[in-house]
């Protein structure tokens, strides 16, 4: 695969020499197969059985730039997934990692109580103002899990301060994913994470959701929002006095198996919370900034919830980060002379001054580099170049919305992830399917000849998988 040299909007993106090998790292244990090695020995790697290693490979990374991972042996791996959705500008984007080092010559961190810096400010009034002012305050957490944490909190404790305490529980959507912390598992509707720990676990309502690939004869997505959200209004009728709120991925359920729906939905339930008294969150982590090709998966639909989750690509994939937005009247209601009445939640690095400014940093190129309009060409020519997967007798809904592209597959085996991160590998590729269903979730900024390599070589992969 051949890497554009050219400028893409502001990125340098260097074909890394796959004949080089690093140097740099030095002493015992530094051939890259030691380094695989001393991993499986020492470190517990997230959602991996570890006992599929060796056999299974384990990539040793040394070094990223652009879209590309170069491995301890001089591989190369075009990031497709944007590791784990994150890396929105690629790898090494110059323009963060200028502003972090700026912002190490200031302030590298100091606590958010009673305590204020420049970043998280601004920061927080961009973000403010990027939702015309409906969401006006911003509550920092440290990754996307700890935000859902944040938001059913801060909603049940609303409601308190209402005089509604009974209302404790929540709603999601089936198929929903919302993080792996024990209040985030409660609205995370796949079994393979939530049943170990049901006992731990106080589970939500969970209603059917609007996948688009549920059309019948004669329906459109938009009419299969209009029948499903039927099941929510039938829940909220019976059972609204004991609701706080309803979790929702707007638009694409992620963990799911990339499940689209109409934005008619998230307008449906948005009057339905008004009419029985319910908050709804919106879990923008995977979907926000500008991944569905507006900057809120939200914007879409016409309409805010009451609050807002960020996380993910907000910081470019530089640090750990995590935002919760809310709407004025409810921070109003945490307002008071006594401390009780605070919204007592905290961690030590909330609102890092380092992650703020890397975050400040992927806004300013988002918006001085107009990256979102962008997107719509370089999507456009992508779902084009894709003709030969869309098009293959096993490939089933083949769909794509802003940069985020996903089919899935008939007839699949059960390691077919397996097969699938083998065959990515061989063909310089970073994939990780969920379970039948591919997708590709690459960095925003890809010349033409990116994104014809990347067809190319995702056609191949499917091609060597499927035959």
């Amino acid at each position: 695969m051949q890497l554009d040299a050219s400028h893409n909007a502001g990125l340098n993106t260097l074909r890394p020499d796959p004949t080089q090998r690093v140097v740099g790292v030095t002493g015992a244990g530094s051939t890259p197969a030691s380094w695989v090695e001393r991993s499986l020995a020492a470190v517990w790697h997230p959602c991996t059985q570890m006992q599929w290693h060796p056999d299974l490979p384990l990539v040793s990374i040394a070094r990223a730039e652009g879209p590309w991972l170069t491995g301890h042996d001089g591989a190369r791996y075009f990031d497709a997934i944007g590791s784990w959705w994150v890396c929105l500008l690629g790898h090494r984007h110059p323009a963060v990692v200028q502003a972090l080092r700026d912002q190490l010559d200031r302030l590298d961190h100091v606590m958010l109580a009673g305590l204020t810096h420049q970043p998280v400010i601004e920061l927080s009034e961009r973000l403010s103002a990027m939702t015309g002012n409906v969401l006006g305050h911003a509550f920092y957490g440290s990754d996307g899990a700890s935000a859902i944490e944040i938001a059913i909190k801060m909603s049940a404790h609303a409601w308190q301060h209402l005089g509604h305490g009974a209302k404790q529980s929540f709603v999601c959507l089936a198929g929903s994913y919302h993080g792996e912390t024990l209040g985030a598992l409660g609205l995370t509707d796949l079994p393979g994470f939530r049943q170990p720990y049901e006992g731990l676990v106080r589970p939500a309502y969970v209603v059917p959701n609007a996948d688009a690939r549920q059309a019948q004869p004669g329906e459109d997505a938009r009419a299969v929002a209009l029948r499903q959200v039927g099941h929510l209004e039938a829940l909220l009728a019976e059972h609204a006095e004991r609701i706080a709120a309803i979790v929702t991925e707007p638009l694409v359920q992620g963990a799911g198996g990339m499940i689209f729906y109409d934005p008619e939905y998230l307008r449906q339930v948005r009057a339905l919370c008004d009419r029985y008294s319910v908050h709804w969150i919106a879990d923008e982590i995977a979907v926000g900034c500008g991944r569905t090709g507006s900057f809120f998966a939200c914007e879409q639909s016409g309409v805010w919830p009451d609050l807002l989750c960020l996380s993910k690509g907000i910081s470019g994939g530089f640090l750990p980060l995590s935002i919760v937005l809310s709407r004025d009247g409810l921070y109003r209601l945490f307002l008071h002379d006594s401390a009780s009445k605070a919204f007592l939640h905290s961690h030590s690095f909330t609102g890092n001054p380092l992650a703020c400014s890397a975050a400040l940093a992927v806004l300013d190129v988002l918006e001085k580099d107009q990256v979102l309009a962008a997107n719509r060409v370089r999507a456009a020519r992508l779902t084009a170049r894709l003709l030969p997967v869309s098009s293959h007798p096993r490939v089933r809904h083949f769909r794509s919305l802003g940069m985020i592209w996903a089919w899935d597959v008939a007839d699949a085996p059960a390691d077919f992830s397996q097969q699938v991160f083998r065959a990515a590998l061989r063909h310089e590729l970073l994939l990780r399917p969920i379970g039948k269903t591919v997708y590709l979730m690459p960095p925003y900024l890809l010349g033409d000849h990116d994104i014809d390599a990347l067809a190319d070589s995702v056609a191949a992969v499917m091609k060597e998988v499927l035959a």
